[in-house]
């Protein structure tokens, strides 16, 4: 288990070092200059030679390798870079808006949870074929649904016909409610689609069959035999759900005017201001990675049948 345990961390690292170095060449391929872009302001009354001085400053004039190489080995001392626009660390600005993502994005995910374990277990208690049969539309119902398009659906419905949720200064948590919800329902079909199908195939086993001949009830049999066999993919699904989660929350908090890393990235990509965008990447793989790598320890410890595997591909 050990020996499996150290593969799994030095994929993870590889996983980490190939998202480092993919982003950085495309970041340097992009059009447009974020030093340029600051510097060249005609208020600001700098000369070609000044300008020059500062991309030098900066580091912008060295060759390529030779930037890759000072970014990777600051990346790894805990340096993410610094921001051009901004004129601070970049550690400052994550620092400042991450907070807000998190508030975002952990109820909505939770939420989703929550609401893909409803449909997937009321579409197998259910006694009415009708009810399942909708119960199984309602991932693909949810999937198909556009963010921002779901985002303002939402407030005229919560906001402006039901005047549950004000729309001017709501309490902090209160004006989360609505951004929760429309991040939550797009990644809830993923969830709920693979879990309605795991629990499908694990009823069809001889030995959920033998539980029902042995006078079980269904919902003795979903519980005790049924669930813990089909909540591994969803388990898989899920830490791989985590890219588009960050999305998801970039766009929500577009669509409702929130701080955040979705605000950030926007005002990064708009002054091409390298050094925040490299962060965000690398802060979403390392939490992509970490949840993958907990996923990947956990599921031996719910099946046992894994970690015999594992043990014997180590």
């Amino acid at each position: 288990m050990t020996r499996y345990l150290i593969q799994r961390a030095g994929q993870a690292l590889l996983v980490l070092w190939a998202a480092f170095t993919l982003s950085f060449i495309l970041l340097q391929v992009l059009p447009g200059d974020a030093i340029l872009i600051k510097f060249q302001n005609p208020d600001l009354g700098l000369s070609p030679a000044q300008i020059e001085e500062m991309r030098d400053a900066y580091g912008a004039s060295n060759p390529i390798w030779q930037q890759y190489l000072h970014a990777l080995t600051a990346m790894l001392h805990g340096d993410v870079g610094y921001s051009v626009q901004a004129g601070v660390p970049v550690s400052e600005l994550i620092a400042s808006n991450f907070p807000a993502t998190l508030r975002l994005a952990v109820p909505g995910f939770l939420l989703a949870t929550v609401i893909a374990a409803v449909v997937a277990f009321s579409a197998n208690l259910t006694a009415f074929r009708w009810l399942k049969n909708i119960l199984h539309s309602v991932p693909a119902l949810f999937i198909s649904l556009p963010t921002f398009w779901l985002g303002i659906a939402l407030i005229q419905i919560f906001s402006f016909q039901l005047r549950w949720i004000p729309v001017i200064n709501p309490g902090e948590w209160q004006g989360l409610i609505v951004p929760i919800v429309t991040l939550a329902v797009p990644i809830s079909a993923p969830l709920a689609q693979i879990l309605l199908r795991s629990l499908d195939e694990v009823k069809t086993q001889p030995f959920v069959s033998v539980a029902r001949a042995k006078g079980a009830s269904q919902r003795y049999v979903l519980w005790h035999h049924v669930t813990l066999n089909a909540i591994l993919p969803t388990l898989t699904i899920a830490g791989l759900l985590l890219g588009e989660l960050i999305a998801g929350a970039l766009i929500t908090e577009t669509v409702f005017g929130l701080s955040g890393l979705g605000q950030l990235i926007q005002q990064a990509v708009n002054n091409q201001d390298v050094g925040v965008l490299q962060a965000v990447v690398m802060i979403s793989a390392v939490g992509f990675v970490a949840i993958n790598l907990l996923v990947d320890i956990l599921t031996p410890l719910i099946d046992p049948r894994l970690h015999l595997y594992a043990g014997a591909a180590s």
